[in-house]
């Protein structure tokens, strides 16, 4: 079954279909949303995976967007009585899944709400009514009758703090929420062509899980202790999988393993749910999983003093967020602050944020005692006056990327002086001419140099560039950005190069002393370029270390006819 519902330029639809034995899915698809986040670029639009389980007592495994409202209500009371449902079990908290748990409640006062203790205390935050609950934890079980036996799995960070994984001995169906989903809308409810949504599975792990990797191993051998063989996974976004679990769950373990390889780590020390501690903090992992440093991310409730020590002895890295000042999660917090004071030496490197809460503990008391230590501060302390906006986060995963390439910059240097063979000297024997990206979406702003540009088609125009994964701008470049490609001159662009060329602090104006005027599609032209195109993202590669981003020429002018493109000249091919 499919409902409709057209608003202005978008498309937001209801597909319903049983998926097993008493087990119905309800998806909502958001086929034209365009961007999840700051790093998430959406070519395919996304959708939010709700699932109906009846037994002698029925189950709802999670709601949907608050977009959805009417649409999903509507949807739901057409297949069941809501008052009828017995569990309503919340895989997590973050708004997309759980947008109508409120709603919900308001249909069904006495429904038990079954999720981690951090999940029910998140919900006790924005429903601020009394709800019936039951707190679940790793090995847990509720039969539902009908063979329909419910077991959770504790799957904190992936990618919240408070996610469960429920596994249906009946159906062998997991329920994962975030895991193993992808930003993917199409009329297909299974993964019948694994070629097709592939690229989309692998940046959707890359912008969410790659930054929890370690969260990840530890859920899969949990998954592996706790159920059985699983035949479907019945995920919360993007289409279900059934025709390549196996596959797809063992990329995920692959990646992750790659991806805890490094022979670094930053430990990033969070409060979950106090502030939005726990979306910046995730923002500045992701940074630093940019540069292919190893994250591993810590709630600092709860967190044992054990488990603590051990992670910041083996560290390179701390990044900090400032709990509490009061309260009980005050007292939890400061205690693991302790740990991490009593552990830390001065071979590390740290940065701090503020979780913008009601009364954030003071970064300079807690700064100065770790520099009295000997530790080196990589990024200025992130102090934030107001709700957090698109820039904060762009300011926080710039900060988590300085941390990665200073914690990098020994193994690159190194890297590049061994790699000096006949091919590498052959390849850099490929030129390329000299060019400045520059980019504006909202309020945030990015530029960056480039040789690694091409035309790349006729009809229509378009064009190439190649940008390495770890540059701030590449979260500006996703499929529906627009940006400008500044082409510069032969003998006049010394001084534009040096400007960009230069480290930038994290959030500041990359634009500041250069004179621009606005473009058409209001990224920044530089007034001494040799000429400009207009561009627009239609479709990015991956490579192992760059994004080969092709773009669709729409505009463009030459300011000095007679003059020729600077070209650029390398010695060897193995860096810049």
């Amino acid at each position: 079954m499919v409902a409709t519902l057209t608003r202005t330029e978008k498309r937001l639809t209801i597909q319903t279909a049983d998926i097993a034995d008493n087990t119905t899915t309800i998806r909502s698809l958001d086929w034209d949303r365009d961007r999840f986040d700051i790093e998430f670029g959406l070519q395919n639009g996304t959708t939010y995976n709700s699932h109906l389980i009846r037994g002698e007592k029925i189950a709802l495994v999670d709601t949907s967007h608050e977009k959805f409202r009417q649409l999903y209500l509507d949807t739901l009371m057409g297949l069941i009585d809501p008052q009828q449902i017995d569990y309503l079990i919340i895989s997590h908290t973050e708004p997309d899944h759980s947008g109508l748990v409120k709603d919900f409640l308001k249909l069904n006062p006495q429904v038990i709400v079954v999720g981690a203790k951090v999940a029910i205390q998140f919900l006790e935050g924005f429903v601020h009514d009394k709800f019936e609950r039951q707190v679940v934890k790793n090995g847990d079980k509720i039969d539902l009758g009908k063979d329909h036996v419910l077991e959770f799995v504790n799957a904190p960070n992936l990618h919240w703090p408070d996610t469960i994984l429920t596994y249906d001995w009946g159906t062998q169906t997991l329920y994962t929420c975030d895991v193993f989903g992808m930003h993917y809308c199409s009329d297909d409810l299974f993964d019948i062509n694994l070629s097709e949504i592939a690229p989309d599975y692998h940046f959707y792990y890359e912008c969410l899980m790659a930054p929890n990797a370690r969260s990840v191993l530890s859920a899969l051998k949990r998954m592996d202790n706790c159920v059985g063989e699983v035949k479907m996974v019945a995920n919360g976004h993007g289409p279900l999988l059934k025709y390549n679990v196996d596959e797809l769950i063992r990329r995920y373990r692959d990646w992750s393993l790659e991806q805890t390889k490094g022979d670094k780590t930053v430990a990033v020390f969070y409060v979950a749910g106090y502030g939005d501690s726990d979306r910046l903090s995730q923002s500045i992992a992701r940074g630093i999983t940019k540069t292919g440093i190893t994250v591993q991310m810590m709630d600092a409730i709860g967190a044992d003093p054990q488990d603590v020590r051990e992670l910041v002895e083996h560290s390179a890295g701390l990044v900090i967020g400032m709990p509490p000042a009061s309260g009980e999660k005050a007292k939890e917090a400061t205690t693991t602050l302790s740990t991490v004071l009593a552990s830390a030496n001065n071979k590390q490197v740290m940065g701090f944020f503020e979780s913008y809460g009601d009364d954030d503990e003071p970064i300079d008391p807690i700064l100065t005692k770790f520099r009295e230590l000997g530790l080196s501060k990589v990024f200025p302390s992130i102090r934030i006056k107001d709700t957090p906006t698109e820039v904060t986060y762009q300011l926080c995963e710039e900060a988590g990327t300085d941390m990665g390439q200073f914690l990098s910059k020994e193994k690159s240097i190194k890297k590049r002086k061994s790699l000096d063979s006949d091919l590498d000297k052959a390849i850099g024997r490929i030129s390329g001419g000299l060019y400045i990206i520059t980019a504006k979406k909202g309020d945030i702003k990015g530029a960056m140099l480039a040789s690694w540009v091409t035309q790349a088609s006729f009809e229509p125009l378009g064009i190439t560039i190649a940008v390495a994964k770890d540059r701030a701008i590449e979260s500006l470049m996703q499929v529906g950005d627009r940006f400008v490609l500044n082409i510069l001159e032969e003998g006049n662009y010394q001084h534009l190069m040096k400007h960009f060329l230069k480290r930038f602090k994290p959030g500041q104006d990359r634009f500041e002393g250069v004179k621009v005027q606005d473009a058409k599609n209001g990224s920044p032209i530089l007034v001494e370029a040799l000429a400009f195109l207009e561009c627009e993202v239609a479709s990015r590669m991956e490579t192992p270390d760059h994004w080969v981003v092709y773009s669709q020429v729409n505009e463009g002018r030459v300011s000095k006819p007679d003059s020729l493109t600077a070209v650029h000249h390398r010695k060897v091919g193995n860096y810049y």
